[in-house]
């Protein structure tokens, strides 16, 4: 699992690919009912509206789809990523031509509002545990082609990144070892192999059901050893018989109702595929100010 700090900005390259493709997704041929009913010289300004309590992510990639649809618009932000926000804050001011606003209007709004109700989603998670040395960590349960963006937001909100992708680290799931059973090997048997294959410096991770296993796996030299769908009590023996210097992980089945019982176990990381899969989005407009049109 990586620190929240450790990914690198997020490449230029890979946001304007990313931006191109959800504008050309939402504007097809054109905007065609702007384009019928507001004169193309027609200029002013509009703002983006916060309607709940949350905290922003996306803001920034929100500005540069207004720039890409209309390069001449004025884009003001007021409130940065990981801003805590509130009901009726104003996080940016848009000006300029009203058919480029328009056009880009949506796309912006998507990715803001998703992207900042997985940051105020994981806001709410990290809560829950504050006072406890745990770490809350995201999970590769994320929407296909947003993985970068939606795991950027995850850190906005004050949880951590695991995996980016499958070549990230090791981790031995049920199927790798329902696999190796088939060929005769047992759990301790693939942690052996995947210690004496993995590349210099990446740690071997274990999903274990039950403390017997995790024994298997910690006597095999696993680096972490993921504790999956087990009761918080279980959890508990768990920690408190493996060896020093193993780190542990929480998963499968956490939620805000019982994620303080089990970060409360001694593991050092809980993670939570919910923090991406199933966010409710933060409510976010966009308003035009209609004292503000005019035609030059």
């Amino acid at each position: 699992m990586r620190e929240r700090n450790s990914y690198p900005e997020i490449p230029e390259k890979y946001l304007d690919e990313f931006i191109g493709r959800a504008l050309s997704e939402d504007i097809g041929t054109g905007d065609i009912t702007s384009e019928i009913l507001i004169p193309s010289d027609l200029q002013g300004r509009a703002f983006l509206l916060v309607k709940d309590r949350g905290v922003l992510a996306g803001i920034d990639v929100a500005r540069k789809v207004f720039l890409r649809v209309d390069p001449s618009l004025r884009v003001e932000l007021h409130f940065a990523d990981g801003a805590r926000v509130k009901s009726g804050d104003r996080v940016a001011d848009i000006s300029g031509r009203v058919t480029g606003i328009l056009k880009a209007e949506r796309t912006a709004l998507n990715i803001l509002q998703r992207l900042s109700g997985i940051a105020t989603q994981t806001a709410k998670y990290v809560a829950k545990t504050r006072g406890l040395a745990v770490k809350v960590a995201d999970t590769r349960k994320t929407t296909p082609g947003l993985r970068m963006l939606e795991k950027y937001a995850v850190r906005m909100g004050g949880g951590y990144n695991h995996r980016l992708d499958m070549s990230d680290g090791i981790l031995i799931k049920d199927n790798h070892l329902a696999a190796q059973r088939t060929l005769g090997k047992s759990l301790k048997d693939a942690v052996i192999a995947a210690k004496k294959k993995a590349p210099s410096g990446l740690p071997v991770e274990v999903e274990v059901t039950s403390v017997d296993e995790a024994l298997s796996a910690a006597e095999a030299g696993a680096d972490i050893i993921m504790l999956d769908n087990m009761t918080p009590e279980e959890m508990s023996r768990a920690v408190s018989v493996l060896p020093p210097g193993i780190k542990t992980e929480a998963s499968g089945g956490v939620t805000l109702a019982n994620i303080r019982a089990v970060a409360s176990t001694g593991v050092d990381i809980v993670s939570v595929g919910a923090l991406t899969h199933s966010p409710k989005v933060l409510d976010i407009s966009l308003e035009l100010e209609p004292q503000m049109l005019k035609l030059f």
